[in-house]
């Protein structure tokens, strides 16, 4: 059985401040360092030797990345950086607090713009695209390509043609590899990987810091997955993730 690790991002300011992210390139806060470093001891205490590493250019991310492989002795490994791997663009919510937009909108839009899979979020206006487009997070994406706004569906119609173009046919040919990404990023994998159905994806949720590891057969076909963490501990990240779109 091939396997793949995938992991998303360490608690980053925006996530302990509760607020929309997407392509907001903002790094990790102190929990959020010692949540990939304990990811990155999870790793080594199960044995995992990368030889290729896959991330978005976003801060959190690569920042979790080079700490977990700090932490694994791993450091020298081969890293690509690509945008088609960033978060999904979250639009004109970009900054707000999810529980005072719930409380503005009501914990069941909250949850849609969240969670659902075509519902797209508010767009940016015209002179917040303008300056996106000066961000060094955009550097490296055609000009054509960066959103003003994503759905689930939209982002993955870049995140999964890239595993299918790279990531993929490096595990097919035996290669040993972690991917640091976005929460939603991730969903995206998942979604594909398990043919989960669109109304289902809505209660997906993934915790930040938890390698989630896939195995997958020859023809790269889902046969398992799992966390490097207790029932106990998933379940608590799990919910915390889940209670960011309520409002308190």
């Amino acid at each position: 059985m091939k396997t793949l690790v995938l992991l998303r991002h360490g608690q980053s300011v925006w996530n302990k401040e509760n607020r929309f992210t997407g392509w907001v390139d903002v790094a990790l806060s102190s929990e959020g360092i010692e949540e990939a470093k304990e990811a990155g001891r999870q790793l080594k205490g199960a044995g995992f030797v990368f030889d290729l590493a896959f991330t978005s250019p976003l801060k959190r991310c690569v920042e979790t990345l080079d700490l977990a492989l700090g932490e694994l002795g791993q450091t020298e490994i081969e890293t690509r950086k690509t945008w088609r791997l960033n978060e999904r663009h979250y639009g004109a919510l970009q900054g707000l607090n999810k529980s005072e937009t719930a409380k503005k909108y009501g914990e069941e839009q909250v949850k849609m713009w969240r969670r659902s899979f075509k519902t797209v979020p508010p767009p940016l206006s015209d002179d917040s695209f303008s300056r996106q487009l000066d961000e060094p997070i955009c550097a490296d994406a055609p000009k054509d390509h960066i959103p003003r706004g994503e759905s689930l569906e939209m982002a993955m119609q870049r995140i999964i043609p890239y595993f299918k173009e790279e990531i993929f046919p490096a595990v097919s040919n035996g290669r040993s590899i972690i991917v640091s990404a976005t929460g939603n990023g991730l969903r995206s994998v998942a979604k594909y990987l398990e043919n989960t159905p669109d109304e289902e994806i809505l209660n997906l949720n993934i915790p930040t810091g938890i390698p989630l590891i896939y195995g997958l057969d020859d023809n790269l076909q889902f046969v398992s997955k799992k966390y490097l963490a207790s029932d106990e501990e998933l379940n608590a990240a799990i919910r915390k993730v889940a209670d960011q779109g309520k409002a308190m």
